[in-house]
C-alpha cells in the first residue's frame, strides 16, 4: 500500500503520478510537526536546514521593511511545498509564521536532491509549480503598483479562492479566507481600515457577499473585470513533461 502524501496529492492534481512517486513524496512527510498559531517557523537570514511541507492550516512568508511595516509574500495551503525560495540560498530569504494552527512536514534540504535524480518528473512538477507561483507573484508586483485598492482586493479574493480550489473540489463559490483584514492588508499594500471599507463596498455591490466567517463570490466575472484577474491554476501546457516510467 502507498503511503499517502498530501504533497503528493497536490502534485497529482496536475498529472497522474506513479506509486514509486507517490511513495517518495510520502518519505518528505515522515516526521510532521504541529505548529501554534503565530509560532515562527523560519526567521529570515536563519542558516537554512529545512524544507517544509504544509499537511494542515495555513502559513506565510514574509519580510519586514525598513520602515517597519510587514509585507506578506505568499499563503501557503496544505499541500504547498514552503521554502522553495529558500532551495537556492544558505540564508532564509523570508520569514515563515503560523498563519492558524497547523502541522508542517520538515525534510532535510539534501533529501530533495535524491528526489530530483530519481524521480525527474517530480523535478519538472516543481518546476512547473516554481514558475506558476513566479507568475501569479509578478501579476500581484503588478497590482501593487498599477491597480485601484478595490481592484487588489477583488483579485487577492479570486486567488486565495481559486488556489484553495486546486485541493478541494468541495468549493464552488464560497471558501473561508482565515485572514485577518489587516493580514490581508499587508499582502496587497494596504491598510486594514481600507481593506475594510473595500469588502464592505463590495457586499454593498453585491460582488460578494460575508456569513459565519466565509465569503462568497457572487458576481465572479465582474470581479475578474474589477481586479483584471488572470487564473493562473489553469490552462497549464503540459505537453514538455516527462512521461511517466
Amino acid at each position: 500500500m502507498v503511503a499517502t502524501s498530501c504533497f503528493a496529492e497536490r502534485l497529482a492534481k496536475t498529472v497522474p503520478l506513479s506509486d514509486a512517486e507517490k511513495a517518495a513524496l510520502a518519505r518528505l512527510e515522515e516526521n510532521p510537526r504541529k505548529i501554534k498559531r503565530g509560532a515562527m517557523i523560519q526567521r529570515v537570514n536563519e542558516t537554512i536546514t529545512e524544507l517544509f511541507v504544509l499537511r494542515e492550516g495555513r502559513v506565510m512568508s514574509y519580510v519586514i521593511l525598513p520602515d517597519g511595516s510587514r509585507q506578506i509574500l505568499r499563503v501557503y495551503f496544505p499541500g504547498d511545498f514552503i521554502g522553495s525560495a529558500s532551495t537556492i540560498y544558505s540564508k532564509a530569504p523570508e520569514s515563515l509564521v503560523a498563519l492558524s494552527d497547523a502541522i508542517v512536514c520538515p525534510f532535510d534540504k539534501h533529501a530533495l536532491r535524491r528526489l530530483l535524480e530519481e524521480y525527474p518528473r517530480v523535478a519538472a512538477l516543481l518546476f512547473l509549480l516554481s514558475n506558476a507561483e513566479r507568475v501569479a507573484m509578478t501579476d500581484r508586483l503588478a497590482s501593487l503598483g498599477r491597480t485601484s485598492a478595490r481592484a487588489r482586493v477583488a483579485s487577492f479574493l479570486l486567488d486565495m479562492f481559486d488556489r484553495l480550489r486546486v485541493t478541494d473540489d468541495s468549493i464552488t463559490d464560497s471558501f473561508d479566507l482565515k485572514l485577518t483584514q489587516e493580514e490581508i492588508g499587508d499582502a496587497i499594500g494596504l491598510t486594514s481600515v481600507h481593506v475594510n471599507r473595500m469588502i464592505r463596498q463590495m457586499e454593498q455591490e453585491k460582488l460578494i457577499s460575508r456569513a459565519n466567517g466565509r465569503i462568497t463570490l457572487v458576481d465572479m466575472a465582474r470581479l475578474e473585470e474589477i481586479g483584471h484577474y488572470t487564473n493562473r491554476h489553469k490552462h497549464m501546457d503540459l505537453d514538455w513533461l516527462p512521461a511517466m516510467s
